[in-house]
Parts: C-alpha cells; structure tokens; sequence
C-alpha cells in the first residue's frame, strides 16, 4: 500500500463506523530507518478512528526491530488523546489485541453512556473565524448554544478556530479536525454544528472524515421554524426558505448523476438524478410562492378591516427570547404559547387591549428578531413584517438582564431603520428588571429613554400603559372618535419596502 516515502490509505467508507465506535481496522507498517511515529502517523490513527497504530523498525540486518505503537484513549482528566508504547521487538507484543479492543470500546461508550442528554441527539459547537478579523465568537457561540437547546440539542463541548486563512475544504485547519474527531469519539457527540454557513461540498468533506452529522447555523434555525410554525402561512414560508437552501447544495457526481451536456457525444439515456431534483424543487418553490400570494390576499384582508374599524394598532417587536408573548398574555390576558427558548414565537397573535374612556387598540406580537438572519429565511419573516407598516406605535421589549442587551437593541433598531419603519413612534420597554440589581434597570430606562417593567408582574405596567395612552391619543394624536381617513388609510397601505420585495 505504499513505499519507502509513505503509505497509501485505501477507501474506507465501507468500514464500520458509530457513537463510541473505532473502525475495526489496525494499521502496521515499517519505518526502514527504525524511527518512532511520526505526526502523520498519530493524525491517522486520530481522523480514521483506527483501532491500532504500529510501525516496525529494521534493523541492520534486515531484520524487525523496535515496536513503536499507539491506541486512542477515552476521556480522561489529563486530556490525553492517546497511549504510545515501545517494544525490542515483534515477539515482546503480547497484547491479547481482541480482548482490549473490546475493552477499550466498553470505555468508550461507557464514557458516551454517563452522560444525561435524556434522548437528546448531542452536539459539539463550532465556531471558525479568520484571525484579525472583528467577530464576537463567544457571544455567538452562546446564542447559538440557545438555538440548539431550542431545537432539543444536548451541547456537550465547544471548539473554536482563529486560522491565517480558511480551509477551503474543511473551513478549520486539519489540526484542530483532528481535535474535533478525537473530542467527538471522547465523547460520544452525535452532531457537529458549525456557527458558520457551509457549501454542501464542505459538509460531505468534514462528514466523511468524522463519521457524524454536520449542520450549520442556518440549517438549525431552519429546524426551529419547521418545528414551531402552526399555521398554514408559517408552515408554507418555511418550507419554501428550506427549499431555497437546499436548491443550491443539491450536487452529484460519477456517471449516475453526472450533468447533461449538450453537442457530440455529450447525448445521454435522458434527465440525470440530479437533474430530476432539481427540477422537482424549482417546481415546489413556483407553487409555494403561487400558495404565498394567495395567503397574502387573505391577510390583506384582514388588515383591511383593521383599518377600517379604525382602531389604533400596537406592535410589539424585540430580540428572539425577550418576553413578548409573556407581555402580550399578562396585558390581554391571553394564552399565547410562552417557552424559554428563541423563536417560541413564529406566528403572528393579535389580540383587543382596552383603556378607560373606552378606548380600545389592537396589540399584535411579532417572530423575535436574531443577529445576522440567513437569507433564506427573510421570506419567513414577511408576513409579519408587512404588518409593522400598519403599526401606529411599536413597543420595543428588550431583556435588559442580557448581558449583550444593547447589541440586540442595536440589531432591531437597525433592521427597523431598514424596512423603513423609522418613522413609526417606538416606546421602549425593557423587561425583566427583577433579574437585575435594584436601581440597574432605572439607570439603563434613563440612559436609553425608555420604561423598566417585569413582564410577570401586571404591578410594573403603569407607565408603560400611561406611555402608551400618551402617544396614541395625547395632544396632536387621534382619537377613537376620528379614525384615519380613507387617504390616510391608503397611503399607509402604499408603504413599501425593498427588504420585503421579491
């Protein structure tokens, strides 16, 4: 399999493989000038999951030498990934080889077993992002880690990268791969979920090589929407991002799915697999975008009669996970899904909030806003989106016991900004300031303009009703006896934005 520069490793893809599994392979070969393993050596034994490293010395004669061998470890304390050893000679190996096999993988999967996922699928999180370059990886990595327990991932470790330049075919150098396979072999992980987006060519790659499931930051929010989107307008939106994610990863190689190609000699049996695929998705997303535009009829409908009843309307926005649905079900009393994870929320819940003097405004929650939303699934967001533009004032709730609240606060604001919602009155309103020190809450309420409340406590909301109360029916505001007028009306209807075009 080799000569005396190196050895050839075969295709192993037909060799066993698994949660707490080596690949039931050993590797024996010479170093003709008796010289112990080498780096490559070790990274082999660590990237195929081998059972058994060895190399054989020559001697002068031409005869077996000294034994450099090694075998991988199970987690242990000291962080030792593997146990090398050094024998005179072929004859002083007498390791009973298959009863420690089968011992060393009983370590293994007794080391995968202690762990309490109850279920779960678990998961290491990774982040890879080129040095120099301004990136807050451990906040990321946090908010990521929420999306997972959001999606009923059991994270178990963390790996983060800081390379020169990225691997074009790994994204992480193969050093810290190696870590990566070794951490995920230690302990049992089932998933390898990256911060980053990956092309479909870098997760086959890193797939092949450690044996485990790769996913990335927009495929695991993609999953949240599939799992928590209940209505009919949700559901379409969400399978239609999913396809438009999956549309450019479709790829194939070898003869069965080899592409068309048209001139002499390029004449085929017919369409390709891949061709079929592709083919059958572009068709699902024509109807889906077809099944969209007839939903929005009947949302531009229902708008309509908002409208025209006249009625104020109050929009709340925010950061995924800030507490909207808990303040929309404590001001209406309401039964709104309310969870401790992001993106609880996907469907839009509008509800009648009353004041005195029998005045009365429509109070809507909203999908929570996250950092960096993948393009595919700025479509889900839309139908939600097209309803801001009929807001008369937007409450904006913000966890202030975040400890990257303002980042948040930035995030909305800008992504408001660029929807050209700017002109819209916002009222700030940062929530659960019982988690923070008395005072801290007041102090950031003055620094940002805005009013602390605890959205699990009705005792708080007074001058956030008062503010309310203010800006919609204050001097200079409507009142309920002079709804907008019809040019009013219409104008609004006419807002636009290229956020939301097709």
């Amino acid at each position: 399999m080799g000569d005396d520069k190196e050895i050839l490793i075969p295709d192993l893809s037909r060799y066993r493989g698994g949660k707490g599994r080596l690949k039931g392979l050993r590797c024996i070969h010479t170093h003709l000038k008796g010289e112990p393993l080498t780096q490559d050596d070790l990274t082999d034994l660590a990237l195929l999951r081998l059972d058994f490293m060895a190399a054989v010395g020559v001697n002068l004669q031409g005869l077996p030498g000294r034994v450099f061998a090694a075998t991988l470890l199970p987690g242990n304390e000291k962080g030792e990934v593997w146990r090398l050893e050094e024998y005179r000679g072929p004859a002083d190996l007498t390791l009973d080889f298959l009863a420690f096999i089968h011992a060393l993988e009983d370590e293994l999967q007794r080391g995968v077993e202690t762990l309490q996922t109850h279920g779960k699928e678990t998961a290491i999180l990774v982040s890879v992002v080129p040095y120099g370059k301004p990136f807050p990886i451990e906040d990321s990595l946090e908010e990521l880690a929420e999306l997972a327990r959001s999606t009923d991932l059991a994270v178990i470790d963390t790996v983060v990268q800081r390379p020169k330049r990225i691997h074009p075919k790994y994204l992480m150098g193969e050093g810290k791969l190696k870590e990566l396979i070794i951490k995920g072999l230690q302990s049992g992980a089932e998933v390898i979920c990256f911060d980053q987006d990956l092309s479909a060519a870098q997760i086959n790659a890193i797939a092949e090589v450690t044996d485990l499931k790769v996913i990335d930051r927009t495929q695991l929010i993609l999953d949240i929407f599939a799992k928590r989107a209940h209505s009919r307008d949700g559901k379409v939106r969400v399978e239609l991002a999913q396809l438009q994610y999956l549309l450019p990863r479709l790829t194939g190689k070898g003869i069965a799915m080899s592409r068309l190609m048209g001139g002499i000699g390029g004449r085929g049996p017919g369409e390709t697999k891949l061709e079929i695929d592709r083919r059958r998705i572009k068709e699902r997303i024509h109807r889906l975008e077809k099944e969209l535009d007839h939903l929005g009829k009947g949302r531009w409908q229902r708008r309509t009669k908002r409208l025209n009843q006249g009625l104020p309307i109050l929009s709340i926005v925010g950061y995924t996970n800030a507490g909207k649905s808990t303040l929309l079900n404590a001001l209406t009393e309401s039964e709104v899904t309310v969870e401790n994870k992001l993106f609880a929320t996907l469907d839009t819940a509008s509800r009648r909030l009353r004041f005195p003097r029998e005045r009365e405004v429509i109070i809507t929650d909203t999908v929570g806003f996250i950092r960096d939303l993948p393009p595919p699934l700025l479509g889900a967001f839309r139908s939600t989106l097209d309803e801001l533009h009929d807001a008369d004032l937007l409450v904006h709730v913000i966890d202030v016991s975040n400890p990257r609240f303002e980042d948040q606060l930035e995030s909305v604001e800008a992504l408001l900004a660029e929807l050209d919602l700017g002109t819209i009155p916002l009222l700030r309103c940062f929530n659960k300031a019982e988690k923070v020190e008395p005072g801290v809450a007041e102090r950031i309420c003055q620094r940002f303009e805005g009013i602390a409340i605890s959205a699990l406590d009705t005792g708080t909301f007074a001058p956030l009703l008062s503010e309310i109360e203010e800006a919609l029916w204050g001097r200079g505001r409507r009142t309920q006896d002079s709804p907008l007028s019809k040019d009013a009306q219409k104008g609004r209807r006419g807002l636009t934005s290229p956020f939301l075009s097709q």
